[in-house]
Parts: structure tokens; C-alpha cells; sequence
């Protein structure tokens, strides 16, 4: 049995004609390549919404830092206010 050596693959002819066996494994070898590109595309997707997780996570920190320092000012304030009062009586 002979082998042809293609490009970066190895070809074993099952027909007498040597282009139909060269285009199978092309076919097969594209075939593979969309499956690998089908995988890194999810992969892509996954990482994505990985992502905008955790910028929603981020916003919603931020959002409650800002809530934090606000409640922070008016029991600072209520305070001074208290402590004028108790001074004052």
C-alpha cells in the first residue's frame, strides 16, 4: 500500500483516483477545524458573560458605596445635630 504526504497530513488512497482521497481528508481536516472553532466560540461566549457578570457586580458595589457614604453623612450630621442640642441645654 502507498502513502501520499500532503501538506501536514498523511493520506492513505482508497480510490484510484488520488484527488477524491485528498479531498475526503480535506473535508475530514475542516471538518475538525469547525469543531475546534464551534468549541473556542463558546468558550469566547462563556468568558463574556463571565464578564458582564461581574461588571454587574461591580456597578452594584459601587451603587452600594455611594448608599454607605450617604447614610454615613446623615448619621454624621444627626450626630453634630444631637451633640449641638445636648450642648445648648
Amino acid at each position: 500500500m502507498s502513502y501520499q504526504i500532503t501538506n501536514d497530513y498523511t493520506t492513505t488512497p482508497t480510490s484510484s483516483n488520488p484527488y477524491i482521497t485528498k479531498k475526503l481528508n480535506n473535508m475530514n481536516k475542516a471538518k475538525l477545524l469547525k469543531e475546534e472553532h464551534n468549541d473556542w466560540s463558546k468558550l469566547y461566549h462563556k468568558i463574556l458573560k463571565g464578564l458582564e457578570v461581574i461588571i454587574d457586580i461591580q456597578k452594584q458595589i459601587w451603587d452600594m458605596m455611594k448608599m454607605a457614604e450617604k447614610a454615613n453623612t446623615t448619621v454624621t450630621k444627626i450626630k453634630e445635630t444631637i451633640l449641638k442640642m445636648s450642648i445648648n441645654n
